[in-house]
């Protein structure tokens, strides 16, 4: 609704007891007179409506109103609503529109089912007048720049024609731009004007080119990075409440920033500070980093779900969060963080197939795979046999210290006979090391680590085939002359 970029999430409402911890404050932004918002939709066919307002990438129940037979219905409260794009829906979770709420919290809207975004009207709230002026006149646009598009095929022998409707297409988005710039300019406190700024993306001019004439791509991305966030005021907790926080974060950390968490903890650490001036979005930066990187599945991205709750949980900068929560992310890190990639691996000292206690530290190769199995799991059986097929055809000094589970030495034994293991055979039930299960956070199995020769973890949490080709390019790389 907001143009060109603006994306429709599908509307889910949450009951407001639904709302999690890291959620709403006290923080208002208006008098405390409270809201009331009339609205009338002719020809509305529902009996009830809900007001609902964006948070992150969710949205939330705010009020509910009935419907009365003329179409009309109000929303009010005694306190104000905080700022933001909340959404009118009705019964059936069917979206009837989107508004802006800010300082103005007592207006009137009326409009047609037939067509409401193009017949609305609003008597007291000049933001939204401004909004859907704009997203009117972006519609009308957009229908001719579509129309003269389609028409581009039908002059393709036609220099001239192509060149003059290009021509046309220009200049309507031009228009489009200068009716936004022209927004900005006279209503530079408004909200929409907020809105529109975070909307920008970096626009980079002047692209040095490089030896062979092609654009320097390094000072492409560059730029593009640095100015990510210029006109995007992350201190201001109403766009919070709208789709576009939450949408330009995830893919700042998702797809602008080099993939690597010695990158991401450092870039974390930089915007979080920006967002300090306003709790509100602070909470939430510092709630959604450490979600994201908790429940990420990409290898080596649980360091930085340890370093958030290192550098914001135990050092109390998590103030919305209870003592519990605080200490169950702690307990997590903890477990997780002696087998960060790039660690030493915890010593393993287990009893072998001769009652022999063998040690992991002790065990001279150039790379090492630990696993972690059980007899009697089909899909540790599976990878045992990808593993045995690549350890007798390996040629990189590839050894297994392979750790079962099980406490029948008997059935043991029988298994390793069965399958003709002839790697290191250790059971992890007979140790003088503590419980492996704490040193390496094992929570199901099959469970790989990949180390190198000094014992040092290099992967993790991958399969067979997943390891076999990370050692192949880890191995080339390791080797003298390679960049």
């Amino acid at each position: 609704m907001l143009g060109e970029k603006y994306i429709k999430p599908k509307l889910q409402i949450f009951p407001i007891f639904l709302i999690t911890l890291f959620l709403y404050s006290s923080h208002s932004i208006a008098a405390s007179d409270g809201y009331k918002i009339k609205i009338q939709i002719s020809g509305i066919a529902d009996s009830v409506c809900y007001l609902a307002n964006y948070y992150g990438d969710k949205t939330y129940l705010a009020d509910t109103a009935f419907v009365d037979k003329k179409g009309w219905f109000v929303f009010e409260g005694d306190s104000a609503l905080q700022g933001g794009i909340y959404i009118v829906a009705g019964q059936s979770n069917n979206r009837l529109f989107e508004m802006i709420i800010d300082k103005e919290q007592k207006f009137e809207v009326t409009s047609d089912i037939s067509d409401i975004s193009g017949k609305i009207k609003f008597k007291g709230s000049e933001n939204n007048t401004l909004f859907f002026n704009y997203i009117n006149f972006n519609t009308a646009k957009h229908r001719e720049i579509e129309s003269l598009k389609k028409s581009l095929n039908k002059f393709k022998e036609q220099p001239d024609s192509l060149a003059a409707i290009n021509l046309l297409i220009d200049e309507l988005n031009k228009e489009l731009g200068d009716y936004k710039l022209k927004i900005i300019d006279e209503h530079p406190e408004s909200f929409v004007t907020v809105i529109f700024k975070a909307m920008k993306e970096p626009e980079i001019k002047d692209v040095p080119l490089l030896e062979n004439g092609r654009e320097d791509s390094v000072y492409v991305y560059q730029y593009y990075k640095q100015h990510y966030w210029d006109d995007f005021d992350v201190s201001d907790d109403r766009l919070l409440r709208t789709p576009m926080f939450h949408r330009k974060l995830e893919q700042y950390f998702t797809k602008v920033l080099y993939r690597h968490p010695d990158t991401i903890v450092k870039e974390a650490d930089i915007f979080i500070a920006k967002t300090r001036p306003n709790n509100e979005t602070f909470k939430y930066t510092v709630w959604y980093l450490t979600y994201k990187y908790e429940t990420s599945k990409i290898m080596g991205f649980d360091e930085i779900f340890v370093h958030m709750v290192d550098n914001y949980y135990a050092k109390g900068e998590a103030y919305w969060a209870d003592s519990s929560v605080v200490k169950s992310l702690t307990k997590r890190a903890d477990a997780i963080r002696p087998v960060l990639i790039r660690k030493t691996a915890p010593e393993l000292i287990l009893v072998d197939t001769n009652g022999t206690f063998l040690s992991l530290h002790h065990v001279p190769a150039q790379y090492i795979v630990v696993m972690f199995y059980e007899l009697d799991c089909g899909h540790c059986k599976g990878e045992i046999k990808e593993l045995k097929a690549w350890y007798e055809d390996n040629d990189l000094g590839l050894e297994v210290f392979s750790v079962c589970t099980d406490t029948s030495l008997t059935k043991w034994k029988k298994h390793i006979k069965e399958y003709d293991l002839s790697w290191i055979n250790v059971n992890g039930t007979r140790s003088i090391t503590p419980d492996y299960h704490d040193l390496y956070d094992i929570r199901m199995t099959p469970t790989l680590f990949l180390l190198d020769r000094e014992k040092n973890i290099i992967a993790k949490r991958l399969n067979t085939e997943q390891l076999r080709t990370f050692l192949v390019n880890y191995h080339k790389k390791k080797q003298p002359g390679s960049e």
